[in-house]
């Protein structure tokens, strides 16, 4: 069996195991994690591990999420056709390559990293993988992305204090926000932010524990 096909096989077992676990509830979100090849965005030496559900080390201190949480997100973001998305934190790329696929045709999603070799790396990724809707921006996501707002959707992959009024303000009217907030480490709080009316309402959603956002309104 070539990699390709074994790779394939792994993701379709693993797919299937989160929707089993309910992580992936949706037809749309269970297409684009099948096909989003995750071993194109981890490194070679640990590529073998593309499939465990645990985050994996991509250098410079950063992870890529664990396929469950990434799921999890997409689910609770809710993106469609034609949006336009910020992600903060770009990492390898891979969970921006996921939520591309939820959006087309017509959307796309503006992520930012402040490492500029992980940055220039998920362009290579986003590049193999075929993934023609995302752009990688090199900078401070801490403070968004206000020359391209407003967003439909906006999410972090990294956890920071608060969700800043400044980052708020770039959410489009009927849009949300999935912000991860909490301690530098140790157990942080996914929550869902909402815009109606001008209006922000605030739910929790989930623990989980992802790196800092380091930035001017991060640590």
């Amino acid at each position: 069996m070539n990699a390709d096909r074994k790779y394939q096989q792994q993701r379709s077992m693993l797919v299937e195991e989160l929707y089993s676990r309910g992580d992936i509830r949706s037809p749309e979100v269970r297409s684009a994690m099948l096909s989003v090849p995750r071993e194109l965005f981890i490194p070679n030496f640990i590529r073998f591990e593309a499939y465990i559900d645990r985050p994996l080390p991509i250098g410079r201190g950063q992870t890529i999420s664990a396929p469950h949480m990434v799921a999890i997100m997409a689910e609770e973001m809710n993106a469609g056709p034609g949006q336009k998305v910020l992600e903060i934190g770009t990492g390898s790329g891979y969970h921006a390559a996921v939520v591309s696929r939820l959006i087309r045709p017509g959307g796309h999603v503006f992520t930012v990293e402040r490492i500029g070799d992980l940055a220039r790396e998920a362009r290579k990724n986003l590049s193999r993988a075929g993934m023609e809707n995302v752009t990688v921006i090199e900078g401070d996501g801490s403070i968004g992305l206000p020359e391209q707002a407003p967003f439909d959707r906006i999410y972090y992959t990294c956890a920071a204090p608060d969700i800043p009024g400044s980052v708020l303000e770039q959410l489009a009217d009927g849009g949300s926000l999935l912000g991860v907030v909490g301690p530098m480490s140790g157990v942080q709080g996914l929550v869902r932010l909402k815009k109606k009316d001008g209006m922000i309402s605030e739910e929790q959603l989930t623990r989980c524990v992802f790196v800092p956002l380091i930035g001017e309104k991060g640590y």
